[in-house]
């Protein structure tokens, strides 16, 4: 038989791709699930490449049969040349996995690491020692796809957050709204800031502030919950948007000034530029301490 042709090799390919996907399927069930299927697809489609310009009809082997082996031989090479990890710990993990089948199967739930630890004749700890030494051999890709029911397409990347690290971002709209609530809270009326301050960052009781107010308790209530209406109002309005009419009304046109008033009360570079988010706290308390 003469040489093939490239026209041949390419038809013999192109009509043997589902073979690619029919061995991927059959070697896929024996690899971990972070394994990329694409992947290995990808190295059974050079495998099919391969074999197909190698092929020799006249040996009287049918095709499917020889690039079947050959897919399959390029997966694996993929998968070895990808494992950083040295055959020991692989076979490790398949007598862990073994033995824990067994175990599982014969007490009819999972087994203890003691039970394990004597069905492989090690002690606790050097079992902890084999599980340490294989669990660090395990490598995911940063794009590995973490979803299960298929309805978020979930990266390692989205999952795997540092929290200690704020994108610039959110830094910014952080400080910003700090800075907000600063001056918001010096802006509210002499009362309602008495309470806020007072309640939420000295500490003190409805009590003792009703008795620096000379007011009830109740008064003191309140005024805590005007002031805290007044303060979502007037932050909530820097983010609004939307052009409204001209406030109606008595208290709308004093929540609007108020709104207004804590727009103005610092420049948006002053806002951002502050890395300090905490309310300024005067040295002095705002209320006499109270001793018993």
């Amino acid at each position: 038989m003469g040489p093939q042709t490239s026209n041949e090799i390419n038809e013999r390919i192109e009509a043997h791709l589902p073979l690619v996907k029919h061995v991927v399927f059959q070697v896929a069930v024996h690899f971990p699930r972070h394994v990329d299927r694409e992947e290995l697809a990808r190295a059974g489609a050079l495998g099919l490449v391969e074999a197909s310009r190698r092929y020799d009809e006249s040996r009287g082997v049918p095709f499917e049969r020889f690039a079947a082996q050959r897919i399959r031989g390029s997966i694996l090479d993929a998968v070895r040349a990808a494992d950083w990890a040295p055959r020991s710990v692989r076979l490790l993990a398949r007598r862990l996995e073994a033995t824990e089948q067994q175990l599982a199967s014969e007490l009819g739930r999972v087994p203890t690491v003691a039970e394990m630890a004597q069905e492989m004749g090690v002690g606790v700890d050097e079992l902890a020692r084999l599980q340490d030494r294989l669990f660090r051999s395990v490598v995911l890709a940063l794009d590995h796809e973490t979803g299960d029911d298929g309805e978020e397409d979930l990266t390692l990347v989205d999952v795997l957050t540092d929290r200690s690290a704020v994108e610039p971002s959110e830094e910014l709209e952080t400080r910003e709204l700090h800075n907000y609530l600063r001056d918001a809270v010096k802006l509210l009326p002499e009362r309602q800031r008495i309470v806020v301050v007072g309640y939420f960052l000295e500490s003190r009781t409805s009590q003792e502030l009703a008795e620096f107010l000379d007011v009830t308790e109740s008064r003191i209530s309140q005024l805590r919950s005007e002031a805290l209406r007044n303060l979502k109002l007037g932050i909530e309005a820097q983010y609004d948007g939307s052009e409204e009419e001209a406030p109606a009304g008595r208290v709308a046109k004093r929540q609007a000034a108020y709104a207004d008033s804590v727009s103005s009360a610092s420049d948006w570079k002053d806002r951002l530029g502050r890395w300090d988010t905490s309310y300024d706290v005067p040295d002095e308390p705002l209320l006499p301490v109270v001793r018993a």
